[in-house]
Order: structure tokens, then C-alpha cells, then sequence
């Protein structure tokens, strides 16, 4: 799935979604693209969860998932 973080601006807001995401959830593989502002996430489903994720580390997710 992926979904817009309009608040991602940098490598460094990049890699801390990055990393929240595959840490809460071993065995997701996230692509962050802080030019195109997309957050990718392979082996896992649940949108909902992964907004909680990127809520806590300090970024604001689109309201859905721009594919799935």
C-alpha cells in the first residue's frame, strides 16, 4: 500500500517513518520518498495501524491509502 506524509520533507523525516514502521512491524519491507512525499509498505495491510505507527512518530498521514 502506499499513502501521502505531506509533512515529510527530508532523508531524515524519511528514515524515522522508515523506521517506526519496520520496527513495530518486523518483515514489512518501506520505501519513504520524501521528493514524491509517498510512503510505500509491502507485507502488511492494515492502514489503520500504520497511521497509528506514523502518528506517533511526529508525521501526518493522508486520510486513505493512495493504492492498495
Amino acid at each position: 500500500m502506499s499513502f501521502r506524509v505531506d509533512d515529510m520533507t527530508c532523508g531524515h523525516c524519511a528514515g524515522t517513518i522508515k523506521k517506526a514502521i519496520e520496527t513495530t512491524l518486523p518483515g514489512t519491507a518501506v520505501n519513504a520518498d520524501p521528493e514524491s512525499k509517498l510512503v510505500t509498505v509491502e507485507g502488511y495491510g492494515d492502514y489503520a495501524a500504520i497511521k497509528s505507527i506514523v502518528i506517533g512518530a511526529g508525521y501526518t498521514p493522508s486520510a486513505a491509502p493512495a493504492s492498495a
